[in-house]
């Protein structure tokens, strides 16, 4: 019995109470069912065999761990109802077998509308799992090939005809196409591709032919991932679960001895008979179990990191999702969170072939985006990098190495000593950086030969998203390693309220913990450097570009790349806790008015509730909380402006 599911053990049930309800029906009718006392207990005996016993289970457990639950109070109750109505059987007298048998069905009933809940959940993740598809085309030995999705490896060559779908993660080495990503990121748009973008396994391929290099495979696909998180986040606790724990502790007691006051009080000063006394007190003691409250809080949570999967926000956990809630400041990094995070170089000045070839030389290894947008520059203009010795990296400052046996330099002005920029050098610089571009010296024999001007433009939806989190009351930080002038043109196109720039990277969470004297922050960023901010900040919100150790410092991950994922999981952590409140709120006014009234202190004015009432009230306060949590799919999350380009 104990392998059933809640709705297989309510079902059973059910079905076992039919006699019952149907002597119920015909009471009015005056008419008995034969030996109805011996089906009323076999059949009572059976119900409590398959729905009260985890109920018994669970309770036994709790005391013998010295503590009460929200299952000891079925447990007491349906087990006074039974053992008094077989005592009254065999003396002769009234039996009450319904009570006990109602009590447990309907108590099943909640418990299954929260399972029926935790299995449409677990669904749709199997659903997400079950887009994969089961081959791929893989080149071997010169030719395509299908091949069962296990056996394709990390750089297998994969081909995608159009209305096929991407069977991994990988990037496109050749074609291009477009594709619709709308169940991994929610976006119903098709997304362009070309060589050099990756792609994302179980997107669906529009009406162009691609060929892409297998990047990730099995459970360490976005899809994989995805689902991974948020099982996760669906079992999570949140902090104000305590809070719930806490008023079950004390609940569960006070209802015990409420119940034997009531029992107490009818029997011995108001006349009662013991039987009346006792369905007094088995009444309160159902209708007081605590199932409304302890489905508060996961309920709400399970709908509401299922529906932020949804919109391309991961949250991992209830804890992340409640922080989010009273955040204070949102704090950005710069390139490739508010910005595109392709630079490009814009402006050469010195001789173009000289400043490319320095500069591509000390750049060659580098994987920062401005070393990237430097190689490019240099492809483009046909200009062949050299080799290098004695290659160094000074932090926050460039790359220094000796080439052709003279010493080079590529960085900012940090790098150089008083006196090696001139005024009209430094007029060139301050122009080009009051335009938002991050200017990089380049020297060679200890003397600036030229500069790079490099521009890597905001995203076309940082700026509605940052109105939209200001609309909110949030105050926005840029932190960033560029320098005042690019930083604060940038933030000006955005319309970031403070800019903290010159940062190192080992400094962005000293910045982020400054800022937490003023509140909660939640730290956006993408890059490597961003790690330890990410891990610093309230919340750490990972933009889905990232690198993986950034995703993994990240409470939330933005698979969108898109900024206004911050706005959708501020809505929905807000909407989602509103909703716990409510559902707390009226889980506690429903106790509080239907305990006295199961007590019998509403007799005089006709209003009272037998146990078995008591049990289906009880279990429709279960349902309606569940109800509650699942109309957060229906609750409108506030988007921003639509996209627009910066100024």
């Amino acid at each position: 019995m104990s392998k059933l599911t809640s709705s297989q053990r309510f079902w059973i049930s059910f079905i076992l109470i039919i006699p019952m309800v149907i002597q119920m029906l015909a009471m009015p009718f005056h008419w008995m069912m034969p030996g109805y006392n011996w089906v009323a207990l076999i059949t009572t005996t059976l119900i409590m065999l398959v729905a009260a016993l985890p109920y018994w289970t669970s309770a036994w457990a709790a005391f013998k761990h010295h503590n009460a639950n929200m299952n000891t109070l079925v447990a007491i109750g349906t087990t006074i109802a039974y053992f008094y109505s077989l005592f009254a059987m065999i003396t002769g007298r009234p039996v009450y077998f319904e009570s006990a048998a109602f009590i447990a069905v309907f108590v099943l009933l909640g418990d299954t509308m929260e399972e029926r809940m935790h299995n449409n959940a677990s669904n749709a993740l199997k659903k997400l799992l079950d887009l994969q598809v089961k081959s791929a085309m893989v080149l071997r030995d010169g030719q395509f090939v299908a091949v069962p999705l296990d056996q394709v490896q990390v750089g297998d060559i994969v081909q995608v005809k159009p209305g096929q779908k991407v069977p991994v993660d990988g990037v496109i080495t050749s074609g291009q196409t477009t594709l619709d990503e709308s169940m991994i990121t929610g976006e119903s748009m098709p997304v362009s591709k070309k060589a050099g973008d990756t792609v994302v396994g179980s997107t669906i391929n529009g009406n162009g032919a691609i060929q892409f290099r297998v990047t990730k495979v099995g459970q360490d696909t976005m899809l994989a991932q995805i689902v991974e998180m948020v099982k996760k986040a669906q079992t999570s606790h949140a902090p104000i679960q305590n809070l719930t724990d806490k008023i079950s502790g004390i609940f569960v007691p006070a209802v015990l001895i409420v119940a034997i006051i009531t029992f107490v009080v009818w029997y011995s000063f108001l006349g009662a008979t013991m039987v009346q006394a006792m369905l007094f007190a088995v009444a309160v003691i159902v209708i007081a179990c605590p199932c409304a409250l302890g489905l508060a809080t996961p309920t709400a949570l399970m709908v509401g990191t299922g529906r932020a999967a949804k919109m391309g926000v991961l949250i991992k956990d209830g804890q992340a999702l409640e922080e989010i809630n009273d955040v204070k400041t949102v704090v950005f990094d710069k390139t490739g969170t508010i910005t595109v995070g392709k630079p490009t170089v814009t402006d050469i000045v010195g001789n173009p072939a000289e400043v490319l070839m320095v500069a591509a030389s000390l750049e060659t290894n580098s994987e920062h985006p401005l070393a990237k947008a430097v190689m490019k520059a240099a492809e483009e203009k046909q200009v062949a990098p050299q080799s290098v010795t004695d290659f160094a990296t000074v932090e926050g400052k460039g790359v220094q190495a000796t080439l052709n046996g003279q010493p080079a330099f590529v960085g900012n002005d940090k790098l150089l000593a008083n006196g090696q920029i001139t005024n009209d050098l430094q007029e060139k610089i301050t122009t080009l950086q009051d335009e938002a571009k991050t200017v990089i010296l380049v020297g060679l024999n200890k003397q600036v030969i030229g500069l790079l001007a490099i521009q890597d433009a905001p995203k076309p939806t940082s700026a509605a998203a940052i109105a939209a989190l200001k609309t909110r009351g949030l105050r926005t930080v840029m932190l960033t390693g560029d320098n005042d002038r690019v930083a604060a043109a940038i933030a000006k196109q955005v319309g970031i309220d403070q800019v903290i720039a010159n940062v190192l990277p080992n400094e962005k969470a000293e910045h982020v913990q400054a800022l937490q004297q003023d509140g909660k922050v939640a730290f956006v960023g993408d890059g490597i450097n961003d790690a330890p901010a990410l891990t610093a900040a309230n919340v750490g919100i990972a933009m889905g570009s990232g690198t993986d150790i950034v995703i993994e410092s990240g409470s939330i991950v933005l698979v969108q790349n898109d900024l206004r994922g911050v706005v959708k999981a501020l809505d929905i952590s807000k909407k989602t806790f509103s909703r716990i409140k409510l559902n707390l709120f009226w889980a506690l006014i429903y106790n509080l008015i239907g305990v006295p009234i199961a007590a019998g202190v509403f007799v005089g004015v006709g209003l009272q509730l037998s146990p078995e009432f008591a049990a289906l009230a009880m279990a429709f306060s279960s349902v309606s909380v569940v109800t509650s949590s699942l109309l957060l799919n229906r609750v409108r999350i506030g988007n921003p402006a639509p996209a627009v380009q910066a100024e």
